[in-house]
C-alpha cells in the first residue's frame, strides 16, 4: 500500500454563499469517494468564496462560516478532507485549511505568507500563521500549504519536504488569472517538486469574482516535476490522480544533494507532525483512473475563455437573466455581443443599434448580420430625431460656438439613456462594450458608451480585440469580416476613424503596455524607438483620463496590471511622467 490517492476539487464557489459553497464542497466530497480517493483538497477559502474582502470584517460572517463548517465534517466519511477557510482563535482571524479526518476537525493550517500586492490584500484582513504540518496517512507524510505559501523556494514547502520527509505536498489556491499567469505558475510549481524531490497537488478555484476571474488549471506533479494530471481550465473538475510514494523515496536515496542539503536546514518551531489514523488501500480496491487530456489552452483561446466565463458569472452570480448592449456595427460591440452569447445564451442578449446621420449604411448592415447570425435578439431605435432636438435645445446655452467633441458625446449619452431604460423596464444588465486601449486614454463618453453594468473588455488592449475576433471566425464567418477589416470608427462626425485623433493601435498598444503595467518613464519608453511627441501624449491622456476610469463600470482583468484593484492612482495629481 504504497500509494496514495488524491482527489482535487475545482469548484466554483460564491462569495458569501455559505450555505450553498458548503452543499457544493459536500457534493464533491461524495464524489471523490466514489472514485476511491484517499484524500480530496478544496480551493483555498472555498467555504466563504475568495476574496471576501470586507465580510471578514463582520464577526457574525466568520462565525456562521465555522457553523458551516460543521456540515462538511459531519459528511467527511472514509477520505479525509482539506477545505479551506476563516479561522479564528479568539483574538484575530486567519486564512486557513481545515485538515478533516475521522468526521472530526483534526487540524487548522494557518497560511503563513499573506500576498499584499496587485490585487491581493490580505494583510488587511489575516493574522499570519507560523506552523507547518506534515500529517501522516497510512505510510505517507503529506504537507499542506495555501497558495502564496509555495511561491517562496525557502517556505513552507521546503520545510515540509526537506525536514518533515512529506512525500506529497497539498497546496490549495484561490489564484486569479491573467495572461500568460499560468505557464509562469506552471513552471514555479514543477520547479518547486523537482528541488524538494516531493510530488505535489495544487488544487485551484475556477470562476468569477467581480473583476477577478479564476482558471482552475489544478495540477499534479510528480518528484520529477513532471505534469501528470491537470485540471480543465475555467470549469468545474474533479482531478484524480495516484501518487506512488516509494517512487518519490527512491528519488530522494538517489540524491546525495538533498542529504547535504537537509543538514543546513534544520527543524524549527514551524514544523509540527499529524497523525491521521485512515489507511490507504489497495489499488486493486479502488476504480481505475480515466485518462486525461493534460495540455492546456493556448494563450488567446485561455483569454477568451476568462471573459466567458468571468461574463457568465458576473451575470449568473448576481441574480441577472438577460443583458442588454449597444451594437454599433464596430468589433468591439461585436466580440462583446459573441462573448455574451458564450456566456449566458443567445436567448437572453438584447441587441440595440442606434443610428444617427453619421452612422454609415455597412454599420447596420453588419450589426444585423451579426445578430441574425447569433441568434440573439436585436432592434434598432433610430435616435436622430432626439440627437437634433438635443441640439435645438442646447444652442441658445452653446451661443453659436463651432461643434466639437460635445455634440459627438451628445449622441453618446442618447444612446446610454436608452439602453439604461431598457435595463430598468425589462431588469436585464447592461455591458459597456469599450476596450482597454481607449479606457486608457480616455477614448470614452462619460454616461454615454461608459454606461452599464459590467465592462467585458475593459482589460483588453484593441490588438488583443482582433486577436480574440480571429479566433472567434475560426468557427465560421460569426463576425462579418468587413466588421474586422474596416478601419475603427466612432461615427460620432462625418468620416471620422479613430486614427484621425489616436496612434496606430499597434503603436498605441505598445506605449500603454510600457506605461500602465511596467511603470515606465516617457523617455524610457521613446528611447525604445517611439516618437517623444506621441509617447508624451499618449502619457498625458492616460493621467488625464483617471477621473474618467474611476466611475466605469467593473471589468474583467486579464492583464499584469488591471485599471482598478491593480492599479491605485490619484485622481488629483500633478506628477506627470
Amino acid at each position: 500500500m504504497n500509494t496514495i490517492r488524491v482527489a482535487l476539487a475545482q469548484i466554483n464557489p460564491t462569495v458569501g454563499d455559505l450555505a450553498g459553497n458548503a452543499g457544493l464542497i459536500i457534493d464533491y466530497i461524495a464524489r471523490a469517494r466514489k472514485a476511491g480517493a484517499d484524500l480530496v483538497a478544496f480551493p483555498e477559502l472555498a467555504l466563504t468564496g475568495y476574496p471576501p474582502e470586507d465580510l471578514l470584517l463582520k464577526s457574525h460572517f466568520v462565525r456562521d462560516n465555522l457553523a458551516v463548517l460543521d456540515r462538511i465534517i459531519a459528511a467527511s466519511k472514509e477520505l479525509v478532507v482539506i477545505v479551506g477557510f476563516v479561522d479564528t482563535d479568539g483574538s484575530d482571524i486567519y486564512n486557513a485549511a481545515a485538515l478533516i479526518a475521522g468526521g472530526k476537525l483534526v487540524d487548522s493550517y494557518h497560511k503563513n505568507f499573506l500576498p499584499n500586492y496587485g490585487v491581493f490584500d490580505e494583510e488587511r484582513y489575516f493574522q499570519r500563521g507560523t506552523r507547518c504540518p506534515v500529517f501522516s496517512l497510512g505510510n505517507a507524510r503529506v504537507g499542506l500549504n495555501i497558495c502564496e505559501d509555495i511561491w517562496y523556494p525557502a517556505g513552507p514547502t521546503k520545510m515540509q519536504a526537506l525536514v518533515g520527509d512529506a512525500h506529497l505536498i497539498i497546496n490549495i489556491s484561490s489564484s486569479p488569472y491573467q495572461a500568460s499567469k499560468t505557464i509562469d505558475r506552471e513552471r514555479m510549481l514543477c520547479t518547486r517538486a523537482e528541488d524538494n524531490a516531493v510530488a505535489l497537488a495544487y488544487c485551484n478555484q475556477i470562476g468569477g469574482q467581480d473583476e477577478l476571474v479564476f482558471d482552475g488549471n489544478s495540477l499534479v506533479i510528480d518528484e520529477d516535476g513532471r505534469i501528470i494530471a491537470r485540471g480543465r481550465a475555467f470549469a468545474e473538475d474533479l482531478i484524480v490522480a495516484d501518487i506512488n510514494i516509494e517512487k518519490v523515496f527512491s528519488e530522494r536515496l538517489h540524491d546525495p544533494r538533498r542529504r547535504r542539503e537537509k543538514l543546513k536546514v534544520r527543524p524549527d518551531d514551524s514544523l509540527y507532525f499529524v497523525e491521521i489514523k485512515n489507511g490507504l488501500r489497495p489499488l486493486s480496491q479502488r476504480p481505475a483512473l480515466v485518462a486525461r487530456d493534460n495540455e492546456r489552452l493556448e494563450d488567446t483561446e485561455e483569454t477568451y475563455a476568462a471573459l466567458v466565463t468571468g461574463t457568465r458569472d458576473y451575470v449568473r452570480k448576481n441574480g441577472f437573466d438577460k443583458v442588454y448592449l449597444g451594437l454599433s456595427g464596430g468589433i468591439d460591440s461585436a466580440l462583446t455581443a459573441v462573448i455574451a452569447v458564450d456566456a449566458i445564451g443567445a436567448d437572453r442578449v438584447n441587441a440595440v443599434y442606434m443610428p444617427t446621420r453619421y452612422s454609415a449604411a455597412e454599420s447596420e448592415r453588419d450589426a444585423r448580420k451579426l445578430a441574425q447570425n447569433l441568434g440573439i435578439h436585436f432592434q434598432v431605435i433610430e435616435i436622430e430625431e432626439t440627437f437634433g432636438e438635443y441640439l435645438k435645445m442646447m444652442a441658445p446655452s452653446f451661443n453659436g460656438l463651432p461643434e466639437d467633441t460635445t455634440e459627438e458625446n451628445i449622441q453618446a449619452r442618447v444612446r446610454g439613456n436608452i439602453l439604461m431604460a431598457l435595463s430598468n423596464k425589462f431588469h436585464g444588465l447592461v455591458l459597456s462594450t469599450g476596450n482597454k486601449s481607449e479606457m486608457s486614454i480616455g477614448y470614452s463618453t462619460l454616461y454615454g458608451d461608459m454606461v452599464g453594468g459590467f465592462a467585458v473588455l475593459k482589460d483588453v488592449p484593441k490588438t488583443v480585440v482582433y486577436e480574440l475576433a480571429g479566433l472567434i471566425n475560426k468557427r465560421g464567418e460569426l463576425i462579418p469580416e468587413y466588421i474586422i477589416t474596416r478601419p475603427p470608427s466612432a461615427e460620432l462626425r462625418p468620416n471620422q476613424t479613430d486614427q484621425d485623433t489616436l496612434p496606430p493601435y499597434e503603436v498605441l498598444d505598445q506605449i500603454l503596455e510600457a506605461y500602465i503595467e511596467r511603470d515606465m518613464s516617457a523617455e524610457t519608453i521613446a528611447a525604445s524607438g517611439f516618437p517623444i511627441e506621441t509617447v508624451r501624449w499618449v502619457v498625458d491622456r492616460v493621467d488625464a483620463a483617471e477621473y474618467k476610469r474611476r466611475q466605469s463600470a467593473p471589468g474583467i482583468k486579464i492583464t499584469p496590471r488591471a485599471f482598478g484593484r491593480d492599479r491605485r492612482m490619484p485622481i488629483t495629481n500633478k506628477y506627470h511622467n
